[in-house]
């Protein structure tokens, strides 16, 4: 598939404000390698392929295995995910599939008991995010597999 647009170009104004908050997303405290997997499973859920490129290879830079990376998308049936990451990963399916109805209340209690306030905030700010960039990325097709992780 070719690019439809260059929405970079386009509309750089946007673009430099999405920037603007994925910085202050990574700096809200959460870790590097959790972020990249909420973006990641976001971005299997929404079939985007190209942010799915993007976050294989930051989560790689990030220190994650690759045995990791192969089994997120069933990461209930494997024993590699910690509480914590288990509690993020239900709440970006969540956040991300909310039009099938809200997020269920045993789902917030799950991840409420893992991250306090704050981190919850920054957590859920990094999932709707990666929402917005994925649908971006699935209208306006950039070339998948262009994208290389800053050294």
């Amino acid at each position: 598939m070719s690019e439809r647009l260059d929405y970079k170009s386009a509309f750089p104004e946007a673009v430099q404000a999405m920037y603007h908050l994925e910085a202050v997303i990574r700096r809200g405290g959460l870790e590097a390698s959790l972020l990249e997997l909420v973006k990641m499973r976001a971005s299997q859920l929404n079939g985007c392929a190209y942010c799915l490129d993007m976050h294989s290879k930051d989560a790689r830079a990030h220190g994650e295995t690759e045995q990791r990376l192969y089994v997120l998308n069933a990461w209930r049936e494997t024993p590699f995910f910690s509480g914590r990451e288990c509690a993020a990963l239900a709440w970006t399916e969540a956040v991300t599939n909310i039009q099938q109805g809200h997020a269920a209340d045993a789902v917030y209690e799950e991840v409420r008991a893992e991250f306090d306030e704050h981190q919850l905030a920054v957590l859920t700010f990094a999932i709707t995010q990666i929402n917005s960039w994925n649908r971006i990325a699935i209208a306006f097709r950039p070339e998948v597999g262009s994208y290389q992780p800053a050294k």
